[in-house]
């Protein structure tokens, strides 16, 4: 009988020990389960929300800067509101503008031509030397014209005026020192005409194209003026000439 009591007694806390640990098991359960519930819950952002700012964000890939990155309405406004002068659209473009891009067209179309006849009509090396000058820099402001002009929308000429083509031909019928004097002379007037409207443009433009554009032109005539002034054979007529002209009336 002893024998049989304490075997039922031995078997009561093992039966307790299994309750015990089935119950852990299921609290357990419980916890990790609620705590699952409660971060689902949490997420301010549904699945389905996400894929729609997904697709947003893809859609407006291309905008803004070349990195890739939008830019929500807050911060195209920020950028709105930092813009010089409080510009918020396209830069405008005025006649002035207009006229300067013509200008620098038109100066190539007869400058180019003008360079290239000093390598065959010229006797002396400085001017054979500012041929090659505006050969180099008009070509490349004749590129940098046609570029600005197409994304300004502005309509050049594909020929020089008419003065500017009987220049030419003076030039063609020229040579030896008759053509080395010509040419600096015509030149010379020529650059430091331009170049005091050059200086007004970009004193004046609200456009950052043709700001870029004045500032390369300024360069360039630069040059061409103290290439022409080398050659020693500007007359002192020329000056006077270019001074009347550029004098305010």
């Amino acid at each position: 009988m002893r024998s049989n009591r304490r075997a039922a007694e031995s078997k009561v806390p093992r039966t307790i020990a299994v309750i015990v640990a089935v119950c852990a098991v299921i609290a357990t359960v419980l916890i990790v389960t609620r705590g699952g519930d409660d971060k689902a819950s949490a997420s301010p952002t549904p699945a389905g929300a996400a894929a729609r700012s997904g697709s947003e964000q893809s859609g407006t890939a291309g905008y803004g800067h070349s990195s890739g990155v939008s830019h929500g309405a807050g911060a195209q406004d920020d950028a709105a509101a930092d813009a010089p002068s409080g510009q918020t659209g396209p830069q405008p473009v005025t006649e002035v503008d207009k006229t300067f891009l013509v200008k620098v067209r038109q100066a190539g179309l007869w400058e180019i031509p003008a360079g290239r006849l000093a390598q065959t009509n010229a006797s002396s090396e400085a001017v054979k030397r500012a041929g090659l000058h505006l050969m180099d820099g008009h070509s490349k402001l004749d590129q940098l014209v046609r570029e600005d002009a197409k994304i300004l929308g502005v309509a050049i000429p594909d020929e020089a005026t008419a003065e500017q083509q009987g220049w030419v031909k003076q030039m063609e019928n020229a040579r030896g020192a008759e053509f080395d004097r010509l040419f600096a002379n015509l030149l010379r007037a020529s650059h430091g005409k331009i170049f005091a409207t050059i200086g007004e443009v970009r004193a004046a433009t609200q456009n950052d194209l043709i700001r870029r554009h004045a500032r390369q032109a300024n360069q360039t005539v630069l040059d061409h003026l103290e290439v022409l002034e080398d050659t020693g054979l500007v007359d002192r007529a020329t000056f006077t000439d270019v001074e009347s002209a550029v004098t305010p009336k």
